[in-house]
């Protein structure tokens, strides 16, 4: 009799499969990627803006930028000077500015057949790439403190980047200094 019932018994309930520590990658705070690595021709272009912004010749910086071929710095056709002057005289130093972007990591982006390299790099993400629920805690306050609460509102609004960033391209050609682009309908001056 005792045969038939253990017969009839549940069957045993087997192991559970051994818990596995979480791989290490999964609990370590995650580490920026390196910058690409800047050309000669790129860091040979950005010491000299650097040398003659650090001196705060506003005039030589000026005539760098009407001498370079393509140079966009603003959207009303203002002569250099007098839009950097003007900008100046508001309270903000546009030499000052542009040393503090080279103190931000770059990015390299593909623009036609030409390689850019723009500063700071979050310059170089999209509107949607800008919103703050993609970016790592780093990169949103580093975002907030370059542009500012309202910066975060415009790019909420779908504007492309809206602080100061500046870019030269691999062959040294010093492409941009901007800021404050209105909205969406700029984004194609630094794609």
């Amino acid at each position: 009799m005792s045969v038939g019932l253990a017969a009839c018994s549940a069957p045993a309930e087997p192991d559970p499969p051994p818990r596995r520590a979480p791989d290490n990658t999964l609990v370590e705070t995650p580490t920026r990627p390196e910058p690409p690595v800047l050309p000669d021709a790129v860091i040979a272009e950005r010491d000299a803006l650097l040398e003659i912004a650090g001196d705060g010749r506003l005039r030589a910086f000026s005539r760098r930028a009407a001498a370079t071929d393509g140079f966009v710095s603003n959207f009303a056709d203002d002569d250099h000077y007098d839009h950097w002057y003007l900008l100046r005289q508001t309270g903000v130093d546009p030499l000052a500015q542009f040393q503090l972007l080279f103190e931000q990591p770059h990015a390299a982006r593909q623009v036609g057949q030409e390689t850019w390299y723009i500063w700071p790099d979050l310059a170089a993400l999209s509107a949607e790439d800008l919103l703050l629920e993609r970016l790592s805690f780093q990169d949103r306050a580093r975002l907030t403190a370059l542009i500012g609460e309202d910066g975060v509102q415009r790019i909420r609004a779908g504007s492309a980047y809206p602080g100061f960033r500046t870019a030269i391209a691999a062959d040294g050609r010093w492409v941009y200094f901007l800021h404050e682009i209105g909205g969406p309908d700029d984004e194609g001056v630094d794609e």
